[in-house]
């Protein structure tokens, strides 16, 4: 009696060991498991499928929205716009902003990110070249209107937005900036200033022709010995991640056909200065 009752005790112990030690496998393996699960999700949320850059200048903002349909069915890339005056950006820019592409108005602080290092090597490249236009609603403007100084009158920021340094340029080539100055509401870029003379909050001012055609307005086109050219050029930064999506971009934006459709938006044939 007493070897079976020391038998059945052995063979309990026998069995919680077996048992204690199967659930401590699962368990380890659902650990494990749980643990795969959450590095995933974690990796995941750490580097989500992102969406390509672009820091884009005020004016072109409107036809690169557009462009952007044809981009994105023909490339599939996710993008995200960032518009705002071109100088505001540079700023940015030299601070690490993540940008992936930068849409500038100008050719002076493409230039400044090229020699700073800032960019990746050769994608330097002119996409646009801008055009200064006279606007006012309340009637069809002529050139000659410039040379009666309005009560108030819009231009961007000239230190900022190349198309206000145009506007000054303009107003200096008729010698008539000192005068101008007290009447001027400067905007922080070229979209707002277009909206104070577009909603007649200001009675006329020097806006982006590509502005009017694609709002389907009537202006005058600043003649060109006005001010200095309007070269736009973009460049790619070389901190970016998707540097291959963005010279995608970049090479979809000077493309022959492209090209013609930046033209129809108001802009001038690309010439070599």
């Amino acid at each position: 009696m007493h070897q079976y009752s020391s038998t059945r005790t052995l063979f309990f112990t026998l069995t919680l060991i077996l048992f204690y030690l199967s659930s401590a496998l699962t368990c380890s393996a659902q650990d494990a498991t749980s643990k795969e699960v959450n590095r995933v999700v974690e990796n995941t949320t750490k580097h989500p499928e992102q969406p390509l850059r672009i820091a884009v200048a005020s004016n072109f903002t409107p036809a690169l929205k557009k462009l952007l349909v044809e981009f994105h069915q023909l490339t599939s890339i996710k993008t995200q716009i960032i518009s705002g005056a071109t100088g505001a950006m540079f700023i940015q820019i030299q601070h690490g902003a993540p940008f992936d592409i930068f849409i500038a108005a100008d050719s002076l602080r493409p230039k400044q990110l090229e020699l700073e290092g800032l960019i990746v090597a050769n994608s330097r490249r002119t996409y646009a070249q801008g055009q200064l236009a006279l606007l006012a609603m309340n009637k069809t403007p002529q050139l000659d209107d410039l040379l009666s100084i309005p009560s108030r009158f819009a231009i961007a920021n000239p230190d900022t937005a190349p198309y206000g340094k145009a506007a000054k340029q303009t107003l200096k080539y008729l010698g008539l900036w000192q005068q101008y100055q007290p009447k001027l509401i400067v905007g922080m870029n070229i979209n707002q200033t277009f909206s104070q003379v577009r909603s007649q909050a200001v009675s006329s001012g020097l806006i982006a022709n590509s502005q009017l055609v694609l709002s389907n307005l009537t202006g005058v086109i600043i003649p060109e010995n006005y001010h200095q050219p309007i070269i736009q050029q973009l460049v790619i930064l070389k901190n970016s991640s998707q540097i291959n999506q963005a010279k995608r971009l970049s090479d979809y934006l000077l493309a022959p056909s492209t090209q013609q459709q930046i033209i129809r938006f108001g802009y001038a044939k690309i010439e070599q200065h």
